[in-house]
């Protein structure tokens, strides 16, 4: 009897489960660390010669490892039958069909080999094979108009008698004169064993960039003295034959072009270059064609006073561009000649990632919203409704309750209007005060625009902790005319942080903010304005600076970078007559005697563009004048941390930081899967901190 029970209650159970109602789904809840730094990117969409299929990369974190991996998608243009084409241990990534829509081309580092070499998988299947077998890593390829070949970008490789010192440790280098060219090379389109690459360019120059025509007889390309960035400003826009012969140097100045193109009748070649008319330096992004031949170079839509980051020939000689606009980035559509161009999209996002197909008249967006991390969309060519493709980011409303997201607007201290976002509490009621977190982003000639946010910014776990997040545009911002980029011109801190804090009283103003719990926090420069602000103001209860420059002296000679630096301040701090008060007046460290804001310093030891010393100086002095103050530097980062626990490190320390100096209460750190232990935390902000990321 009892047996038989137990035997008949599974099936009972089964019962009355299927009979029950559905579970309702759960609530959407607050975002923790871990969640924002598990959300997905995708980038390099790629539609299909014959618009049915879209390839794209889609990067996630893996906690194990403690990186993060990308690997190639592909799913139908109508959304269906989306798949992970490939599945390397070290990932892929910037993959490209072939004309004829045959193959799928994309670059990996596969095997024993440390090289990324170029890999062919046919669209139909199968296995990926090598098609190059490199001496050093790709960097970039690109078909052939008839796909019979694919040309690429790789350093020179070294000599064996450099790779001997190399095995015999004898490998003392000279600065800034240690690297290898970089040359552009092609390789037969074949399936199977690689196959020789044939050199195009050589000689003491890299070529930074290239584009092949689309008769597949002209290569335009970027030429520079050296791939360093710092002499990025001293290439030139070239065209050649695609052997590398008959080369043509189109345009002769200071300023750094980018993206040269060819029009399709072959007679005007295209570029983009953030400078004037006459090739003055620090403008906006702006559009220029030169003629094939050699000639004078025109400025089009000289009066657009938007940013233009990308631009494409259409197959009857208009243009495509991608331009931001200061809080949102749109696709716009123009003609070669003087007449306005005209916006395609429109809405409260930014674009992430873009390639337009002429075969079939289409573009694909990534729209980037405050509910979607950038998940793409078909558009026909002269504009209408995108139709979403992808949908990696679905989930995220259903899942997450996520804070709202609104640009404002306020005047500056001269009057001069500027603009922002504001993201709000996740609990707001209205007619309630709440304590602000102030990001300023980084560049300086950059904007923060609409789209769901990095964790870097971690904004929607300050919104779940009850904070208000302020990211103002202020004066130096892309994307609102030349005249606002440029007030930097000349000093760097003229309106920019005045801008800021003109702002913050905006919103204190309107009744949103608690003026006495405020937090200032940004990276690279939004480091510089933070080190600015707590010298300028002492109403910031807290400051985090991550990567910030503090004396524009040093700074200077540390950074690999130098040619923005001067037009800030007239030229450089080692000339005759050298502008030493511009570069002195507006170095943070200059007033920092005067800060008493509990201040936080984090750096990637390997930095090259903000390097760790201008941390190491700041926390120096904030230490020496008795602020609250710790210096977190980072092992095997750049400028952009990129390793998991070093991400969640930087919000929990950031976070901790804001809720004892802001809030007065304690916060309890959020660990990584698996780990058992919370992190320890420091109880004494004046002491040598039991915090370290080694």
């Amino acid at each position: 009897m009892i047996r038989n029970l137990l035997v008949l209650l599974p099936s009972a159970l089964s019962l009355v489960l299927l009979a029950a109602p559905d579970a309702p789904a759960q609530p959407p809840r607050p975002m923790t660390i871990v969640d924002l730094i598990e959300v997905p990117q995708v980038g390099s969409p790629q539609l299909s010669p014959d618009g049915s299929q879209v390839l794209y990369t889609k990067t996630v974190a893996d906690w194990e490892e403690n990186r993060r991996f990308t690997h190639i998608r592909r799913v139908n243009a109508d959304g269906t039958d989306d798949m992970r084409l490939t599945h390397g241990e070290r990932g892929e990534s910037s993959p490209q069909w072939s004309p004829d829509g045959a193959w799928i081309a994309f670059t990996a580092q596969r095997g024993e080999g440390p090289f990324r070499q170029i890999f062919l998988l046919s669209s139909s299947g199968g296995e990926a094979s090598p098609l190059t077998e490199h001496p050093t890593s790709v960097q970039r390829f690109a078909f052939s108009p008839d796909g019979s070949r694919i040309y690429f970008l790789a350093q020179d490789p070294k000599t064996p008698e450099e790779k001997q010192r190399d095995d015999r440790m004898d490998d003392v280098f000279a600065f800034d004169e240690d690297y290898k060219q970089r040359h552009l090379w092609s390789v037969p389109v074949s399936a199977g064993a690689p196959v020789a690459a044939d050199r195009v360019t050589n000689g003491d120059f890299s070529v930074l960039g290239f584009e092949v025509s689309a008769d597949g007889r002209r290569i335009v390309h970027h030429r520079a003295p050296t791939p360093l960035l710092d002499n990025s400003d001293e290439g030139e826009v070239w065209i050649m034959d695609r052997d590398g012969s008959n080369a043509l140097r189109l345009t002769d100045n200071t300023v750094i072009e980018r993206g040269a193109q060819l029009s399709p009748d072959g007679s005007q070649v295209l570029f983009l270059s953030s400078s004037s008319a006459d090739f003055e330096t620090y403008y906006n992004g702006n559009l220029f064609v030169v003629p094939a031949a050699g000639g004078g170079h025109r400025l089009l839509y000289e009066d657009l006073p938007h940013d233009i980051n990308a631009a494409r020939w259409a197959a009857d000689g208009s243009i495509y561009f991608l331009a931001n606009t200061g809080v949102r980035s749109q696709l716009f559509h123009g003609s070669s000649d003087e007449a306005p161009p005209r916006a395609l999209t429109d809405g409260d996002h930014s674009i992430r990632g873009w390639h337009y197909q002429p075969a079939v008249g289409q573009h694909l967006v990534g729209l980037n919203t405050p509910t979607s991390n950038g998940d793409f969309h078909r558009m026909a060519a002269d504009g209408g409704e995108p139709v979403q493709v992808t949908r990696v980011f679905d989930d995220l409303v259903a899942r997450f309750h996520l804070p709202r997201q609104e640009a404002i607007r306020w005047r500056g201290e001269d009057g001069v209007e500027v603009e922002g976002l504001l993201y709000y509490p996740l609990d707001y009621q209205e007619g309630t005060r709440y304590p602000l977190v102030v990001q300023t982003h980084g560049g300086p000639r950059s904007s923060d625009k609409f789209g769901f946010g990095r964790w870097s910014s971690y904004v929607h776990v300050l919104a779940a902790r009850g904070y208000m997040v302020f990211k103002p545009n202020y004066r130096g911002s892309t994307g609102y005319g030349d005249a606002f980029l440029r007030d930097m011109v000349g000093h760097y801190f003229n309106q920019a942080h005045l801008d800021v804090m003109a702002g913050v009283d905006h919103l204190i103003e309107a009744g949103l903010v608690d003026g006495e719990r405020m937090a200032k926090m940004g990276w690279s420069a939004g480091g510089h304005m933070t080190n600015k602000i707590i010298t300028h103001t002492d109403r910031f209860k807290a400051a985090s600076s991550g990567a910030g420059a503090v004396n524009w002296i040093s700074m200077y000679g540390q950074s690999d970078v130098r040619h923005p630096r001067t037009p800030w301040f007239g030229g450089t701090p080692w000339q005759e007559d050298a502008p030493i008060d511009a570069y002195w007046g507006n170095s943070p460290l200059k007033d920092i005697y005067r800060v008493t804001t509990p201040t936080l310093v984090l750096v990637g030891e390997n930095d090259a563009r903000v390097p760790a010393p201008q941390s190491v100086e700041l926390y120096r002095a904030l230490k020496t004048n008795g602020v609250a103050t710790h210096l977190y530097m980072a092992p095997r980062e750049g400028h952009g941390w990129q390793e998991l626990r070093h991400g969640l490190f930087k919000v929990n320390v950031e976070l901790d930081w804001f809720e004892r100096h802001v809030r007065g209460i304690a916060y309890e750190w959020e660990t990584a899967p698996g780990d058992r232990s919370p992190a320890v935390v420091p109880t004494d902000e004046d002491s040598r901190s039991d915090h370290s990321i080694r």
